[in-house]
């Protein structure tokens, strides 16, 4: 058997890569960077993001993905092919089998970019998995057992719901909102309320470092820096985690309306096991502070977080990779 397997989280803002046997093996911001002259790919992962918003007019740092799927078709591919090429080292004489995870909601149209795009990335073969399976089984939840789980996989740019049972999803929906849209709103809240412009990266930071899903008794701090809107100079201000939790309100509010979607379509058995066995969330942005609080006090459903859950999805799409005969009837193949 020479043929290499590779798994593949395609993520908004994260491209994890798994390797049957060896696990997570790559870890990288699905950014890239290309020089305006002559469109040549300068940096991709860590070293491109390290540029956004620090570019010169004559390069450009940027997500290729956006909301969960292919934005920009010729910057993925030379992303995949990048890490297609990091994965398997330098020297390969075998094209790999590559599993791509994708959000549950994608249209067929969008399935057939990112199969073209693994393939011409250098694949031998393209299947395409769904990101809430995909999270269940890196979470350690038996799906192929006839009893109802509930999973909840809030990304960089999606959240994907679902309850699986017996190998299958029986209700689902996704939403194309998560941690990319957090950090939109972060900015925008700082700028309107404080007259200070900041960047996606400095958002980011006040979400991990402060931020929550609830208003906390006692707040956290943080000081940022920025530009003074009014003066155009540099400044430096405090703001606090009430400021992240005012900031996200809407957009969390879109998360549970459609958590509650979903339980709504679940066939009254399967809704029963949920309430025992409690809803999972996994993906990076499932570690906001309270989320699972919140969520429990919002549907009444005990709400829990998944071991590493930004792995999850990564996890199980190489642990569906190597069982591929016991996953067929949820893998696309092409």
């Amino acid at each position: 058997m020479f043929s290499k397997k590779i798994g593949i989280d395609l993520g908004t803002t994260t491209v994890l890569v798994y390797i049957p046997k060896r696990g997570i093996i790559l870890n990288e911001p699905s950014v890239v960077a290309i020089s305006k002259i002559d469109r040549k790919v300068l940096a991709v992962g860590k070293e491109a993001k390290d540029m956004l918003g620090r570019t010169p007019d004559s390069i450009i740092a940027k997500r290729p993905l956006k909301d969960g799927v292919i934005a920009d078709y010729r910057t993925t591919e030379a992303m995949l092919r990048y890490f297609i090429n990091k994965a398997l080292g330098g020297m390969r004489i075998f094209r790999p089998e590559v599993m791509v995870a994708v959000p549950g909601g994608i249209t067929s149209t969008e399935r057939r970019a990112v199969i073209d795009a693994a393939l011409s990335a250098g694949a031998k073969a393209a299947y395409i998995f769904k990101q809430p399976i995909a999270a269940a089984i890196g979470a350690n939840i038996p799906i192929g057992s006839p009893s109802g789980h509930m999973i909840v996989e809030i990304g960089g740019g999606t959240t994907e719901m679902a309850v699986i049972s017996l190998g299958g999803i029986v209700a689902s929906d996704s939403v194309r909102i998560g941690g990319v849209k957090f950090d939109h709103a972060i900015g925008e809240h700082i700028r309107r309320t404080y007259n200070l412009a900041i960047g996606e990266r400095t958002a980011e930071e006040i979400k991990i470092t402060v931020g929550s899903a609830m208003y906390l008794e006692d707040k956290l701090t943080t000081e940022i820096k920025g530009r003074d809107m009014i003066t155009g100079l540099p400044k430096i201000i405090e703001v606090t985690s009430d400021d992240v939790t005012e900031a996200i309100q809407p957009l969390l509010e879109g998360i549970l309306s459609t958590i509650k979607e979903v339980l709504y379509k679940t066939p009254p058995e399967l809704a029963a096991d949920v309430m025992d066995k409690g809803i999972v969330l996994s993906g990076g942005s499932s570690q906001l502070r309270n989320l699972d609080q919140l969520i429990a006090e919002a549907t009444g459903v005990p709400t829990y977080v998944a071991d590493e859950p930004q792995m999850s999805v990564a996890r199980g799409t190489g642990l569906a990779l190597e069982n591929l005969e016991s996953y067929k009837k949820s893998v696309f193949t092409q």
